[in-house]
């Protein structure tokens, strides 16, 4: 009864998305992006667009993103969002981070994303135009993804954490107590492996075109670089996302090493209680920033 109830919310809030999504004007992008996908589709084999077409997304995406929190450490007018402001990013640092990335995006992540063609395949995923969902279904299957996603990244990075395992893999990706957004992949190889498999348990369960897979990684990167990124920048549309975790709570978990182990949500954390140290810390904060305020009043 209940099944049939959740299913019957589901169709009705499908449909209501659907009527308003009939009165917005057309996009003005999609048909070039049509002519694009079109154009790939009649000029690259299935193989190459689901190998190197997801190597392309996923390189293009990552550094692009990282720009951005890059261009900030040169900006002193950005130096006030920065969360640790007494630890400043240093090249040392940073190259190390892009070298270690290189290698695990292509002798770690380049062999797995090879089976993203054979995936496809097993389970007749289609590519073609026509089949393509249309954009809130996208949405809806990109946030289904993060849900799940988040979900293994909470237990499994826990675990990770224990004392007994920590220091022989999870210990490489918190070198750096004051995070920056290249390093939002700077891990241990079986750490890429062991996290990475939350990514692909929400592909398996919503991927029914390839269109998904791309659009995850986007969305995934997205959250994944933002909450290392360092900096708490206004405006953020990402904070638009109910229970979005954010650069803060994610760079405390660096700077104290305990606590706030979800990826992109807040509620597994406040459901286990491993985020009242930051909790703790806020509150202190937040007294400190008044009886500052009181001294110059």
């Amino acid at each position: 009864m209940a099944a049939n109830d959740s299913v019957n919310i589901l169709n009705s809030a499908y449909l209501a998305v659907e009527y308003i999504d009939s009165f917005l004007p057309d996009n003005p992008l999609q048909q070039p992006f049509k002519n694009a996908w079109n154009y790939m589709l009649d000029n690259y084999t299935k193989f190459q667009i689901a190998t190197w077409g997801s190597l392309i997304v996923h390189e293009a995406s990552y550094f692009l993103l990282c720009v951005p929190g890059f261009v900030f450490q040169f900006i002193p007018y950005m130096q006030k969002y920065k969360i640790q402001q007494d630890k400043p990013e240093t090249w040392e640092k940073q190259w190390k981070c892009f070298k270690t990335l290189l290698f695990n995006h292509f002798f770690i992540q380049l062999p797995l994303i090879c089976g993203t063609y054979y995936f496809t395949e097993y389970f007749n995923i289609p590519y073609g135009w026509e089949e393509m969902p249309k954009w809130y279904v996208l949405v809806a299957q990109c946030f289904g993804c993060a849900v799940i996603e988040d979900a293994w990244h909470y237990f499994l990075h826990r675990l990770l954490h224990h004392k007994r395992i920590y220091k022989y893999i999870h210990k490489v990706h918190h070198e750096f107590v004051a995070p920056f957004g290249m390093q939002a992949e700077y891990a241990h190889p079986l750490e890429t492996l062991i996290l990475g498999t939350g990514f692909f348990i929400g592909i398996v369960v919503f991927c029914n075109h390839v269109i998904l897979l791309w659009a995850w990684v986007i969305c995934r990167l997205m959250e994944t670089i933002d909450v290392h990124s360092g900096y708490d920048v206004p405006l953020n549309p990402l904070h638009l996302v109910p229970f979005y975790a954010g650069a803060r709570f994610h760079d405390f978990h660096h700077m104290n090493f305990i606590g706030n182990y979800a990826s992109t949500f807040t509620w597994w954390d406040r459901i286990f209680g491993t985020d009242s140290q930051f909790i703790a810390y806020k509150e202190k904060e937040k007294q400190q920033q008044l009886s500052t305020k009181k001294k110059f009043n």
